[in-house]
């Protein structure tokens, strides 16, 4: 019998479906992860670097900046080499989201507060788009509101981001176009997450999620963890992109295990540690950065515990595929709940990682259609 599907707090907003070139947002299309090139897109060779490097790294979706008429001219090359759809990313200049549209970008990302003019052009870009098969982002951000949604609400509130979403959605619709995504970023958290649960309220858009300016990388995570947690557990999002003061390869990373860990995404490799404690008879830290380390890229579902005492040790790694129950200077070796071995202390590392190989090797080999075993011993 197949697998039943994991687990999920609450059933997916239903939402019309989009497509961002190759890749669907919304709708039943799985949720995906974005990030945005650090580079000068003038620097095509080192955009399209940075953006192999993401693709590596898991990320479906591109945005490059475009604020100058060179960074519009380097948009063709980018676009036409990418592994994955690119989006330019367009204030200020409405002369550049045609241009995008034109170099054949999956997509547009236009910031009305900023746009001069912007919805006397929204018709003429309406066409453009559409003629062109090119979706868009309205893409409403806290720090640059439209002047007088600033001017009625005081400030950014979550109130003000929704009603300038709604505003730009009805005059795209009004022109027919229905190829858009939306987001209503903040930075902080509690007004950005009021804010998706209010425009989710207001149409079937699919919804871009993002903390904007969350910070560096510890703080960025966390933010962008509990926002994204509190509505992807309502079921409220399509694509999302983690904004961190860190290399976007990281904020691709963050993206997918936020995702993995509410079964958005299927499960990779995942480490199940414990915190330590005064029980703990071994070093966990220096166990668990070692097995992480080396199981880095592994790209079967391989859930592995490393526990540092026997109280919670046998039962997580019973309950693991691969787990190592350590104390008294050696470690109790588990596969799918059967004590395989025990090792000294100094080999639990390796033979965790010999274990999780030969795993590996044989889930990859019923992939490919063999038979779906697992030996212990």
């Amino acid at each position: 019998m197949p697998a039943a599907p994991p687990p999920v707090l609450a059933p997916r907003r239903k939402t019309r479906k989009i497509k961002v070139g190759k890749v669907d947002v919304g709708g039943d299309a799985p949720v995906s992860v974005q990030s945005m090139c650090t580079t000068q897109t003038t620097d095509i060779n080192g955009t399209l670097q940075q953006i192999a490097a993401l693709t590596a790294a898991g990320c479906d979706i591109v945005r490059v900046a475009v604020p100058t008429s060179d960074d519009a001219l380097a948009l063709k090359a980018i676009a036409t080499k990418s592994q994955i759809p690119v989006i330019a990313d367009i204030h200020f200049q409405p002369k550049y989201v045609f241009a995008a549209i034109d170099a054949g970008c999956a997509a547009v990302r236009v910031n009305p507060g900023n746009i001069r003019k912007f919805d006397d052009q929204v018709k003429e870009i309406a066409k453009a788009a559409s003629d062109a098969g090119v979706s868009i982002r309205i893409g409403v951000n806290a720090g640059s509101l439209d002047p007088r949604l600033l001017a009625k609400y005081g400030k950014a509130t979550a109130e003000a981001l929704v009603e300038s979403a709604v505003w730009e959605a009805s005059l795209f619709e009004e022109h027919g176009f229905h190829d858009f995504k939306i987001s209503v970023k903040h930075n902080d958290p509690v007004v950005m997450v009021r804010a998706y649960q209010l425009l989710s309220e207001r149409g079937d858009w699919p919804l871009h999620l993002g903390v904007t300016e969350a910070g560096p990388a510890f703080q960025g995570t966390i933010k962008s963890a509990t926002a994204f947690g509190a509505l992807l557990s309502q079921g409220i999002g399509d694509t999302i992109r983690v904004s961190l003061s860190a290399p976007p390869v990281e904020e691709v990373k963050v993206g997918i295990q936020i995702l993995q860990s509410l079964n958005l995404r299927p499960r990779k490799l995942e480490i199940v540690s414990c915190p330590s404690c005064g029980r703990a008879q071994v070093d966990v830290y220096t166990l668990a950065e070692k097995v992480t380390a080396g199981l880095e890229g592994l790209e079967v579902p391989l859930r592995v515990a490393v526990m540092g005492c026997v109280v919670n040790g046998p039962g997580e790694a019973r309950e693991a595929d691969l787990g190592v129950a350590s104390g008294n200077g050696k470690g109790q070796i588990f596969v799918k709940g059967e004590i395989v071995k025990t090792v000294p202390e100094a080999l639990i590392v390796e033979t965790l990682i010999e274990e999780a190989m030969r795993i590996a090797e044989t889930m990859e080999k019923t992939a490919e259609g063999g038979a779906p075993t697992v030996t212990v011993g």
